[in-house]
């Protein structure tokens, strides 16, 4: 039984697996870029399934594709979208830079697939396919359209959840009193829910520039073709694309007004990753807050209890370790690497087009990945079961020399810090040490002297 058949491109011949939709194009690729082993996100290819459903209603609305084919393109791309085909999509990120390659790989299969539900050869992947199209404006136009749904679909679910389990812990944890801290040292009183609340408006204001970066990202080069100038796409196309992908999506999507810029700039991409940088160094300080306020149990702050999830250690019984902060801050730290690579990547365009562009939506679609599953990991297995040590906030919280300040009003700064450094030398009580420089009697330091309502 032969397991492969024979394809045909403009450079040839080639043998195509029997059991794969795709063709001579994307074999070539296949065999060229044998790299790594990152593929073209799936997000991509999906959405290259909705654009090209789109351009085929486009088309068909235009009067330059015939009902048929439109509705072998269309059904065809359905399953595209739905990720029925996803084991027909095999091509690596190192590709060409402009995407070229995994436009054809979708082009041929939906051509494929599309002659296979019609019963007939109606469709040709570059004639019908990708018709009023290039890889110039289609992958471009799949790269903004795969980062919004990653955004809205992936991301904002799992960071409202984590905000939510954080404004639960904030009023839980209102009346817990402890020291704040500030250059890693004893700082003056704070409530662990003030503190918490801290986490939770920095996710807050995260959110907010990323929805930002949503109307830019909802911009569409689709029109543009090759260079910009929309060669070979009926007048009238780039608007009423940018219309179906709406319909499509459930979303607001627009033509580019300037698609020389959406073809060679990927600006709004390094806005966007910008937002999810910032998201990133905010979830590195959260975890790195929860481990320092859980660490010990007995020998650290210890202020905070974290779920135990497994044993944590091969050679030491009964050693539980922050793993879910471990593995938020390893995250954060590839999303802030992506960024400096995406970065880079989109400062590299060259007249009428960016050559870098699989890399850049490989690092975006990562970076939102990573973050969506490690927000709702930590939320699961650490921030869910998030509790106050109340004993040892109030131990720390008697035992901190900055809760002099409390009585700077009424003996001075100077004298405060005698009081303090009095205390530290000889380890006695701020109480102790007022009393024997004679700065207050006893009654009037208990009058003034209430930590609690510091905060």
């Amino acid at each position: 039984m032969n397991d492969t058949r024979l394809e045909h491109d403009s450079m040839g011949q080639i043998q195509v697996p029997a059991d794969r939709l795709w063709g001579a194009q994307t074999q070539r690729s296949y065999e060229n870029f044998p790299i790594g082993t990152e593929k073209i996100p799936l997000g991509v290819i999906h959405a290259f399934g909705l654009l090209k459903k789109a351009a085929a209603q486009t088309n068909h609305l235009l009067g330059t594709l015939d009902h048929r084919r439109f509705a072998a393109i269309s059904a065809a791309c359905d399953e595209v979208i739905s990720g029925e085909l996803d084991l027909h999509f095999p091509l690596a990120v190192w590709q060409t830079g402009s995407g070229t390659q995994t436009n054809m790989n979708v082009n041929e299969v939906v051509a494929r697939r599309g002659n296979q539900l019609a019963g007939e050869e109606l469709l040709h992947p570059n004639d019908h396919v990708n018709m009023s199209q290039s890889s110039n404006d289609t992958f471009p136009t799949a790269m903004h359209i795969a980062a919004v749904l990653a955004l809205e679909e992936d991301l904002f679910p799992a960071l409202d959840r984590l905000i939510h389990t954080l404004r639960r812990l904030e009023e839980e944890n209102g009346d817990v009193v402890k020291t704040g801290r500030t250059h890693l040292q004893d700082a003056v009183p704070i409530t662990l829910g003030q503190e918490i609340s801290g986490w939770r408006a920095s996710l807050e204001k995260d959110r907010e520039l990323l929805c930002a970066a949503i109307p830019h990202l909802s911009v569409l080069a689709l029109g543009g073709t090759a260079v910009g100038t929309g060669l070979n796409a009926p007048k009238g196309f780039d608007v009423e694309v940018a219309r179906q992908v709406s319909l499509l999506t459930g979303r607001s999507f627009t033509t580019a007004p300037n698609k020389f810029h959406a073809l060679t700039s990927k600006d709004e991409l390094v806005f966007a990753h910008g937002a999810l940088k910032a998201l990133a160094t905010d979830l590195m300080k959260l975890a790195n807050d929860v481990r320092w306020l859980s660490s010990g149990p007995r020998c650290g702050l210890g202020e905070i209890r974290i779920p135990a999830n497994e044993p944590g250690s091969s050679i030491m019984p009964g050693k539980v370790n922050p793993t879910q902060c471990e593995a938020v801050t390893m995250v954060c730290v590839q999303v802030m690497g992506n960024d400096a690579a995406l970065g880079f990547a989109a400062s590299q365009g060259n007249f009428e087009l960016n050559v870098f562009m699989p890399v850049i939506i490989h690092n975006f679609l990562q970076s939102v990945r990573l973050l969506g599953d490690c927000m709702d990991s930590f939320d699961r297995h650490c921030a869910s079961g998030f509790m106050a040590n109340r004993e040892r906030c109030r131990e720390n919280l008697h035992n901190s020399l900055m809760l002099v300040t409390a009585l700077s009003p009424y003996i001075g700064y100077e004298n405060c810090a005698k009081v303090a450094q009095l205390a530290y030398r000889e380890n006695i009580s701020l109480r102790q040490s007022c009393l024997r420089l004679g700065f207050l009697t006893p009654e009037d330091f208990d009058r003034v002297f209430h930590p609690e309502e510091m905060v």
